[in-house]
């Protein structure tokens, strides 16, 4: 049975480690995906642990984690998810060394070791970026003028408005990047790191308490934009950002970057598939790109990011689906 520790249950690896922090680790396709890659990537007998921490837990419980990740000698990294933008924050004097993302972005979505230090990465602009790539063709902003819409402003939605901003992509951005979000304060975080950018482009920030501010939201966007669910509602926590009367643009591309839970996001949309043409993806190629991406840095390997060696990798993990 895969481990899962809290911050007050942390123990001395006995073997090389490599954890996984989020919400409820345990339900994680991961647990079983990973010792499947650990072999076909020939990373030797290491051991996957999962440490669950409350939704913006305190303080103290993010330093616990990191103060143990760092002195412990045979942890050797972690992903982090839905805690990126809380453990940075609370942890951030911890950390020998900070990529040049996660500084920018005041996130970390992975922790490696190197040289016997402890560094901070932001994985999440590329790995959202992959998976972006992976279902909107290119030229998609630049035939249809099209919006982009983010449900929730938290790590993930920073790194995918990063990602789709930058001006060298030219005309293949989107019109305007809109942004909601329950909490003023994460708007403003956002807000901030966009502007700290280099980008002409336009953020649009509203704050949407209910889900039925966010069905106001997107009533106004255009047709054939992107439609993303960021929030963690259908994963960390139950039910969708919005309403059952939302409606959603015509021909929109619709993605929810979770892939397990109750993933009432996606029933809405498929409620909605044929009659306003809509394309609709779940968060499993997300998932993919986001634990490749770390998996390569925490064990310090080469993993492509498409051909044969990632085909195979997927392939893996899918036949445990």
């Amino acid at each position: 049975m895969p481990k899962t520790l809290t911050q007050d249950t942390l123990q001395p690896a006995t073997k090389p480690t490599f954890y996984f922090i989020g919400v409820t680790t345990g339900s994680s396709s991961i647990r079983k995906v990973f010792p499947l890659w650990a072999e076909e990537l020939g990373l030797g007998d290491v051991e996957m642990v999962g440490i669950d921490l409350q939704i913006h837990a305190p303080q103290d419980h993010y330093r616990r984690v990191v103060e143990f990740l760092k002195s412990d000698p045979l942890s050797l990294g972690a992903l982090v998810t839905t805690h990126k933008i809380d453990l940075y924050n609370a942890a951030r004097d911890l950390f020998d060394e900070i990529d040049s993302l996660a500084s920018l972005m005041d996130e970390v979505s992975c922790l490696s070791k190197k040289d016997g230090k402890l560094v901070a990465h932001a994985k999440d602009p590329y790995s959202s970026g992959l998976a972006l790539d992976a279902f909107i063709s290119e030229g998609h902003w630049s035939r249809t003028n099209a919006d982009l819409f983010i449900l929730g402003a938290g790590g993930s939605a920073i790194a995918i408005d990063w990602y789709l901003n930058r001006p060298e992509r030219g005309d293949d951005r989107p019109r305007r990047i809109i942004v909601t979000n329950r909490s003023p304060q994460r708007l403003g975080t956002m807000a901030a790191i966009h502007e700290a950018g280099i980008t002409d482009l336009p953020l649009e920030t509203i704050v949407a308490p209910t889900p039925e501010d966010n069905d106001a939201a997107v009533a106004g966007i255009r047709d054939n934009s992107v439609v993303i669910n960021a929030t963690g509602l259908g994963k960390d926590a139950p039910g969708s950002p919005f309403s059952d009367n939302v409606l959603f643009p015509k021909g929109a591309l619709v993605w929810d970057l979770n892939y397990r839970g109750d993933l009432v996001f996606l029933d809405q949309a498929r409620a909605q598939q044929t009659e306003r043409d809509l394309h609709i993806e779940d968060g499993w190629v997300y998932f993919l790109h986001g634990w490749t991406q770390v998996i390569a840095e925490v064990f310090h390997i080469t993993i492509p990011t498409k051909g044969p060696e990632f085909d195979r990798l997927s392939e893996i993990a899918a036949s445990t689906r």
